[in-house]
């Protein structure tokens, strides 16, 4: 089994980075990768991505790639807070559709593990959020996907007016998920509730 595999910690999951405090402020190593796998996420990432959104409101998503080259992704803030969002799209889950819900900030600097199967977006609380994540696989642009943001079957309680939302026409015309017919394999494990996890 490859080690980008779909399976490679399985379930989303907090991640809590150790800060080492003093009185310059701080130290921690936001990515250890022997450590993670220890924790059972043992995907390889290979790619990490950035985004600026200049405005509060701005949301982005729902998104994934699909197979062969799912990706697993590890979210982090690096300026203000934003809500990240996680839905599972895994055929024949007996979660497919629910979703979990984490607000992330460059104060807590709490990070989420987001297997491939699941479908992700965020929606800044603040001014020029800035997020980093990295990926499992390379950007596939004939693989890209996603589900409508404001899916009723999905229902995320987005905290801002859909018509105050700032997004893209490509995220406005993503299909719902009654349209989509999910290609990712569902292991047996259900969606849970997040629960953190300590790096270090």
């Amino acid at each position: 089994m490859s080690s980008n595999s779909s399976t490679s910690g399985a379930l989303p999951r907090i991640i809590v980075p150790k800060r080492y405090v003093d009185d310059r402020g701080w130290f921690c190593e936001s990515f250890h990768k022997a450590r993670l796998h220890a924790l059972g996420i043992t995907c390889d990432f290979v790619q990490d991505n950035q985004s600026i959104s200049s405005r509060a409101g701005t949301l982005r998503g729902l998104h994934f790639q699909l197979p062969p080259t799912g990706q697993a992704k590890l979210v982090s803030v690096l300026r203000g807070k934003a809500l990240d969002v996680v839905v599972d799209v895994r055929r024949g889950s007996t979660t497919y559709g629910k979703h979990v819900s984490i607000e992330l900030s460059a104060d807590s600097g709490r990070q989420l593990y987001i297997p491939a199967g699941f479908a992700h977006g965020f929606l800044t609380l603040e001014d020029d959020v800035l997020l980093m994540y990295k990926v499992s696989q390379y950007y596939a642009p004939a693989h890209d996907g996603g589900i409508r943001w404001n899916d009723p079957d999905i229902g995320v309680p987005w905290p801002v007016k859909d018509a105050d939302i700032v997004i893209s026409d490509k995220d406005r015309r993503l299909p719902y998920l009654r349209e989509f017919s999910s290609p990712f394999p569902y292991d047996g494990q259900p969606l849970a509730p997040l629960s953190a996890i300590e790096l270090g």
